[in-house]
């Protein structure tokens, strides 16, 4: 069994990135097939702006996916679970949604698919941290971190909680106005924000210590 163990904990990083890769390769394709038939988008007006600001918080997200992913299996080995692989199927789904919905007038569904998305991402970075912490090859990391608690994660809750409530509000209302763009501007901003977060957490978790008192010297 330990045998059996082992090979999965080596080949899996493989298979899930491979199967990620053909997951993210077709929602690209569809956002720029998107880009490529709205002819709207090339002019100066405001849905113009309110749709490019959709595009670059939907092209983000999808390349955040991407990272999130990538540097959780570099960094940790795990025994991978069905559900391991059934996720990517599941992101794939409101990926495909989200970019179906890449429009001014559908803000609200776009909104709201956003937050499931972020949602199910966090879950997904939290699930694989826990088997990650079960398994011994990665004890040299967790050994300086505590277990998260619900306070932890209560800047996702929010972040969450305010990006479906604006969705639901701007679908119900079919509101297009500055409330709208304002919600779409500051889902970029977060979208930016949490990249950002993630690249020093990749930093922090690679940079050997060694190297880094040799740096600041």
């Amino acid at each position: 069994m330990s045998a059996i163990r082992d090979r999965a904990k080596e080949h899996f990083p493989m298979v899930l990135l491979t199967l990620l890769s053909i997951v993210q390769a077709l929602a690209l394709e569809l956002l720029w097939t998107h880009i490529s038939e709205a002819d709207y988008l090339l002019t100066q007006t405001w849905i113009a702006l309110v749709a490019w600001i959709q595009i670059a918080s939907t092209f983000i997200g999808l390349i955040l996916i991407w990272v999130v992913y990538a540097a959780n299996t570099m960094r940790f080995r795990w025994v991978p679970v069905t559900s391991d692989s059934v996720y990517p199927f599941i992101i794939g789904i409101f990926e495909f949604m989200l970019v179906e919905t890449l429009d001014p007038g559908e803000s609200g569904q776009w909104l709201v698919l956003m937050a499931i998305i972020f949602a199910v991402m966090v879950r997904v970075s939290h699930r694989s941290m826990q088997r990650a912490r079960m398994d011994v090859d990665n004890d040299s990391f967790f050994k300086d971190y505590d277990r998260a608690t619900p306070r932890d994660f209560m800047p996702q809750i929010l972040i969450v909680s305010v990006m479906a409530l604006a969705g639901a509000y701007v679908w119900i209302s079919k509101g297009s106005g500055t409330f709208t763009f304002l919600a779409l501007l500051a889902t970029f901003a977060i979208l930016v924000w949490q990249f950002y977060q993630t690249s020093v957490f990749w930093r922090r978790t690679v940079v050997d210590k060694t190297d880094e008192q040799e740096t600041n010297v």
